[in-house]
């Protein structure tokens, strides 16, 4: 019979042998990039749970799982500061287009943001999501994390939604108690985790709010360190002035503010760009917080709507096509979408009809024109471009999906190098399969992100890759104030992206957009890999950030 003392020592034995692995998961032999700027070295990362545990060396440590990444960089997961993913991640929550890429936080609400939403409102359907079961911003992200997303997801709160619900799509100023409503509806999403206030004031209805009614709701976001965030009221003619509002509204309500997709549209505005650089940077010299992000392309998209005056679109979209079929309310629109004006930003006149591609069509029997500018629709038709654009809103019974092609190379490179500027999609993430291959998207939707790595980094040398890679993590968390996201550091979530410097491309054409970057190896969300050996998982471990995370 085994005494007391031998059955203490085998289990004591038995337990050793047994012993669970030092890390659940060991990142070995890579070249760290930590977000910093600062110059990469050879280390391993130990992932535990949902965090980074340790940097360094890991050659005796044990792990569930190794990934192996020598020759490759390892760094923080990408940052999108602005994601149009709102529809498709309800649908498919793989988010294919950005974590082949990298991404591992989507930033949402460039004026529409998916709540709050009126009962009105839920009925119509958002500007993304038809017929949406939540009311709330909050609600609509737990939504997502409930139905299962691969990459993180956060918001602002949209000053276009909090009009709409309040105002409608009425061309007016807000009451006293609908401006005290709105205000409440930001306070409600900021207490929710909003990151901010976004706006897109060229857009009809949001072109009809004032810099008073901006200001004011600012001012909520600012007693929670908050941000605003605008696509400004011209990216063109008045460029340099819209600039200034929204510096206005930064230093009237106390507030950090950023340019949504900085850009100066039109070859005859295209030398505003050193202005506009000069004058943001006059402003962080005075003590403001003034940022700005972009997209790596020399067009934009969005839709026929920026082509055609606010006033013709007030009331929404079915009385916006009424008028255009009313041949007295099209004669004078014709006029206004020919002649230039500060008064509103017509983007089919800064792009001209050659420049203007229609991409996305809601009608089956409309898409075969997918890929065709206005100039070449007119030749066809025996008509105006103008007149192809009105008529493909009445045909489409949609606002028709469109690519202005605006930017020069020159100024894109110039704002690429400069130390405030960060990365958005300004676009969809999608997989190249079913029902999304209908349409074109802008390649950007693809390729944002890898586009920087491949042309900007790697073959024309405009930023080191660190400094890219800090412009990509830790500009933009700290820029939302998210203080364990956006560096490789002990104890931040384990969002990490390992690629090939050296391999990593964007595919993505205005002609063919449906194709995935390549080079990306890997990719890791809260500790779990969506990403292997460039093959989604089908991991689901994405999370709703909210503001003010730790």
């Amino acid at each position: 019979m085994r005494t007391l003392s031998t059955l203490i020592f085998a289990g004591l034995l038995f337990f050793v042998g047994c012993s669970s692995p030092d890390y659940d998961v060991i990142i070995s032999g890579g070249t760290m990039y930590d977000g910093s700027g600062n110059d990469p070295w050879l280390a391993d990362v130990g992932i535990r749970g949902d965090s980074i545990a340790f940097i360094g060396d890991l050659s005796e440590s044990s792990a569930t799982q190794t990934v192996d990444a020598t020759g490759l960089a390892v760094t923080p997961g990408f940052i999108n500061m602005l994601s149009w993913a709102t529809g498709n991640l309800v649908k498919d929550g793989r988010s294919l287009g950005d974590i082949s890429q990298g991404v591992t936080l989507e930033v949402f609400g460039e004026g529409w943001s998916e709540g709050p939403l009126s009962e009105a409102m839920k009925k119509e359907g958002t500007f993304e999501v038809d017929a949406p079961t939540w009311t709330t911003l909050r609600e609509y992200l737990d939504t997502l994390e409930k139905g299962g997303i691969s990459t993180n997801v956060a918001s602002f709160v949209g000053a276009t939604t909090v009009r709409i619900h309040e105002v409608g799509y009425d061309d007016r100023p807000p009451t006293a108690d609908e401006l005290d409503r709105m205000k409440a509806l930001v306070r409600q999403a900021m207490e929710e985790g909003a990151m901010g206030l976004g706006s897109s004031l060229i857009y009809a209805p949001a072109f009809y709010a004032n810099t008073e009614e901006l200001i004011e709701l600012a001012k909520v976001v600012a007693e929670y360190d908050g941000m605003y965030i605008s696509h400004m009221r011209s990216e063109g003619n008045r460029l340099l002035e819209a600039l200034e509002e929204l510096i206005t509204i930064s230093r009237e309500a106390g507030v950090r503010a950023e340019v949504y997709h900085l850009k100066a549209g039109g070859e005859s505005n295209w030398p505003k760009m050193d202005q506009a650089i000069a004058r943001v940077e006059q402003a962080r010299s005075e003590g403001q917080e003034i940022t700005a992000d972009m997209y790596t392309y020399i067009a934009g998209a969005t839709g026929l709507d920026a082509h055609m005056p606010p006033w013709v679109q007030e009331g929404g979209f079915a009385e916006w096509r009424a008028r255009l079929m009313d041949p007295e309310i099209r004669a004078k629109v014709l006029v206004e979408m020919r002649t230039p004006t500060n008064e509103w930003e017509n983007l089919g006149l800064g792009a001209g009809p050659e420049g203007v591609m229609v991409v996305g069509f809601e009608q089956d029997s409309l898409r075969y024109l997918i890929g065709k500018t206005l100039a070449e629709l007119a030749i066809e038709r025996g008509t105006t471009p103008e007149d192809v654009a009105i008529d493909l809103v009445i045909s489409d019974s949609t606002r028709v999906g469109t690519v202005y092609f605006l930017m020069s190379e020159e100024n894109v490179k110039k704002q690429i190098a400069l130390p405030w500027v960060s990365f958005s999609s300004d676009a969809e993430s999608m997989a190249p399969e079913g029902e999304n291959l209908k349409n074109n998207p802008h390649p950007r939707a693809y390729g944002t992100f890898s586009r920087l790595l491949a042309k900007y980094v790697r073959d024309d040398r405009v930023i080191s890759l660190q400094e890219a890679i800090r412009k990509l993590t830790a500009l933009p968390a700290d820029n939302l104030k998210l203080s364990r996201r956006g560096r490789l550091q002990v104890g931040h979530y384990a969002d990490i992206a390992i690629f090939d410097p050296a391999t990593i491309q964007d595919h993505a054409t205005f002609q063919e957009p449906h194709q995935l970057s390549t080079g990306m190896s890997h990719v890791f969300v809260n500790g779990v890999q969506v990403f292997k050996d460039g093959v989604h998982t089908g991991a689901f471990p994405g999370r709703a950030v909210l503001r003010g995370e730790n």
